[in-house]
């Protein structure tokens, strides 16, 4: 198991720690509910330093990501971020992934921890056609997400850039407290804003002592990756491995918002013909209607008893106080409203097709 640079600070913490992505991760500090509940509203920090991160540069960088990417990496900006994807060639998905671009010709690729020697070895085998500049910066980068609605308020007094400003998915550099060369972004996967933020491995203790003690005030907690999937879950965010896998369409998934096909250099007449005409399956948001905590892989049968399709992500909501569910089912049953069953053990219990996200602010 590989490490994060704040792996210390975490055990200090009494953090309970588990294998993710190939990291000994934080799980939970005080208990997933109460972090989750912090976070929806108050501030909290996460450590989520095991993601990957890529710079791709060079005059031919934007011609490869527009091959790569599902979404039209044209529209982008420096200090412009965009959620993306990356077909497969096969129907489904290599990972997804944020591109952010630095400068006219350099762009920084966010990609998911568990994914990183795939993500690299597929942006190293398309390349060859382009000829970019290619740099894994995963092993020296730190990324903290401070998520929530006290966030931005907390961190404004440690920075001359205007994070109020800010609008969602931008980004700049700045300094922050005694931090001098952070990278400051509006992205996060707990829908209840905030900002994650970028630095040197070596800024990693510092960073980390400096957002806590501004947060003092605030009643800033550590969170763990156990709130961090019910926070997305509670919003209906894909996540690679349940939404999102090789073998499963994007498009079912509920990704055609951010498939552009017209530039793809992969899977574009499959995506295309996808978007145009609906899939066999689509994925639902669905609530529980008596007690019950749905999981994945758990059935999910019409209201005959019939298996229709299977949940991809469950969990008790703590914003909600009841079972929450995603999950793909024969596209007839996909409607909001629809009356649903999920097989949970031996018994048949009733939920219902909603629509996304499940908690609103």
């Amino acid at each position: 198991m590989k490490h994060t640079p704040l792996h210390s600070t975490h055990e200090a913490l009494g953090a309970k720690m588990a294998p993710f992505g190939g990291y000994l991760m934080p799980i939970q500090y005080a208990g997933i509910q109460e972090e989750h509940r912090q976070v929806r509203i108050g501030v909290g920090v996460f450590d989520v330093s095991h993601m990957g991160e890529f710079i791709v540069s060079g005059s031919s960088a934007l011609k490869l990501l527009q091959h790569l990417c599902s979404n039209d990496i044209s529209k982008l900006y420096p200090g412009k971020a965009q959620y993306n994807y990356w077909p497969n060639g096969k129907g489904g998905t290599v990972d997804d992934l944020i591109v952010y671009q630095l400068t006219e010709d350099s762009y920084m690729l966010v990609v998911n921890a568990a994914n990183l020697e795939k993500d690299w070895a597929w942006i190293q085998q398309h390349n060859e056609s382009f000829g970019a500049q290619l740099t894994d910066i995963s092993p020296e980068t730190v990324l903290l997400a401070v998520q929530g609605p006290k966030a931005i308020e907390c961190l404004s007094p440690l920075t001359s850039a205007p994070l109020k400003e800010m609008k969602v998915y931008t980004h700049l550099e700045s300094h922050l407290g005694a931090c001098p060369q952070v990278r400051i972004a509006t992205t996060g996967y707990t829908g209840s804003g905030g900002v994650e933020i970028y630095a040197h491995k070596d800024q990693a203790e510092n960073l980390w002592k400096t957002i806590i003690e501004a947060g003092q005030a605030y009643n800033i907690q550590p969170i763990g990756l156990g709130a961090r999937d019910t926070l997305r879950l509670e919003m209906g965010y894909c996540l690679y491995g349940h939404e999102l896998e090789e073998d499963r369409s994007p498009i079912a998934a509920g990704l055609g918002w951010v498939t552009k096909p017209d530039q793809l250099g992969i899977d574009q007449k499959l995506l295309s013909d996808q978007k145009l005409n609906g899939t066999p399956q689509k994925l639902i948001g669905f609530k529980m209607e008596e007690r019950g905590i749905p999981r994945q892989d758990y059935p999910i049968l019409n209201t005959a008893g019939e298996t229709v399709g299977q949940v991809s992500s469950g969990t008790q909501s703590p914003s909600l106080n009841q079972g929450i569910g995603l999950g793909f089912v024969e596209t007839e049953y996909a409607t909001v409203e629809t009356p649903l069953l999920i097989q949970i053990r031996k018994k048949q219990t009733p939920a219902r097709v909603i629509e996304l996200p499940f908690w609103k602010s």
